[in-house]
C-alpha cells in the first residue's frame, strides 16, 4: 500500500547501497536509481550525498527517513491488526539458511509451515553461515538459520536444536572398520573441506583446536561448497571428512559411506535469528512459533 518510490528510499537509507536495496527489493540497480531521482524531484532537493562509492544521508534524508520509519511501521501494524480479526496469514517471507540446513532439515518445516498457512509465498536464499547472519543485519531477510554461533549482540539467536557431526570414510578405507576416531586420527588421511565462511568449517576449526591441534595440520585436499559435493568425494576416495549425521542417513543406507562417531562427541548449535524489531509482520511471527515448535518436537531426531 504504501508509496513505492518511499518503500525504495526506506530500503536505500537503511543499507546505504543502492546495489543491496536492489538485492533486496528484487529490483535492477537502475531501477532502484530512478525511484530515489523521483522521490528527490518530489521534494526538489538531494536526499544522498554521493561520492565515489558511497552514499550518505543528507540532513533532509535523515528526516525523511525517520519519517518512513513511522509509515511503515504503522502500516505494518493496521495490517496486522487487519489480519488477527480476519485470522488471516499472507505475505512473502524471506528466509535464508545454510546450506546443510536448506538441504536436509528444512523442506519438511517450510512444507509443513506451507500447508498451514498456503497463502505465505516463501522466498529461500542458500548461503553459508557467515553471509546468512550478514542478510539477517542488513535486513535482506526475515528469519536466517544457521549452524555456528552468532556473536552479534544486537541480533536474536533461538536455538533449534544441536546438531551432531561425525567423520566420512568411504567403505573400503583403513578407518571404515573402527566405531570412532579422534581429532589426532583424522590429520593422517587426506581431508576434504567446506569453503571459509562455512558453519561446519569453522565447527571443526574449533573442534580440532581443542584437541591441542591447529587446522593446519589438517591434509586438505579439496575446499567444496556443499555436503553434496563432499560426500561425493569421500565416496569416490578422495579424501576423509566430517559431516552433520543428518546429512548422510541415505548415503549409509546405500553403503556409499561408513560413518565414525568423533570421540570425544562433536555437537553445534543450530539457531534461528533475526533482528530485534519492536514489531514483525504477523507471517514472520507465525513462522517463528511455527519454527520453535518444530524444534521441540524434532529434538531427539
Amino acid at each position: 500500500m504504501a508509496d513505492r518510490r518511499l518503500q525504495v528510499f526506506h530500503t536505500v537509507a537503511r543499507l546505504l547501497s543502492f546495489t543491496k536495496a536492489a538485492e533486496a527489493l528484487h529490483m535492477t540497480q537502475p531501477a532502484v536509481t530512478f525511484q530515489i531521482r523521483q522521490l528527490e524531484e518530489h521534494f526538489n532537493t538531494r536526499l544522498f550525498d554521493r561520492t565515489h562509492n558511497r552514499i550518505t544521508l543528507t540532513e533532509v534524508g535523515k528526516r525523511v527517513y525517520e519519517y518512513a520509519q513511522n509509515i511503515f511501521q504503522l502500516y505494518g501494524e493496521m495490517e496486522n491488526t487487519v489480519k488477527e480479526m480476519t485470522g488471516d496469514v499472507d505475505g512473502i517471507l524471506m528466509i535464508g539458511a545454510s546450506t546443510m540446513i536448506a538441504e536436509y532439515l528444512l523442506p519438511v518445516l517450510l512444507g509443513d509451515f506451507k500447508a498451514k498457512y498456503p497463502d505465505v509465498n516463501i522466498r529461500l536464499k542458500v548461503a553459508n553461515s557467515d553471509e546468512i547472519v550478514s542478510m539477517v543485519e542488513n535486513n535482506i531477510i526475515d528469519l536466517g538459520m544457521v549452524e555456528s554461533p552468532v556473536n552479534n549482540k544486537n541480533l536474536v539467536v533461538n536455538l533449534c536444536r544441536m546438531d551432531q557431526l561425525v567423520a566420512i570414510v568411504p567403505p573400503g578405507h583403513k578407518l571404515a572398520s573402527r566405531e570412532k576416531v579422534s581429532a589426532k586420527d583424522l590429520i593422517s588421511y587426506p581431508y576434504i573441506s567446506r569453503e571459509e565462511g562455512s558453519g561446519t568449517r569453522e565447527v571443526i576449526g574449533e573442534y580440532i583446536a581443542q584437541a591441542g591441534l591447529s587446522a593446519d595440520n589438517l591434509d586438505i585436499v579439496m575446499e567444496l561448497g556443499s555436503p553434496e559435493a563432499i560426500k561425493g568425494a569421500v565416496a569416490a576416495g578422495m579424501g576423509i571428512s566430517i559431516l552433520s549425521h543428518a546429512a548422510i542417513q541415505k548415503d549409509i543406507e546405500l553403503g556409499t559411506l561408513k560413518e565414525l562417531k568423533l570421540s570425544p562427541i562433536l555437537e553445534r548449535p543450530l539457531s534461528f535469528v533475526h533482528q530485534k524489531q519492536k514489531f514483525r509482520l504477523r507471517a514472520i511471527e507465525e513462522l517463528l512459533k511455527f519454527s520453535t515448535n518444530h524444534c521441540e518436537k524434532n529434538s531427539k531426531a
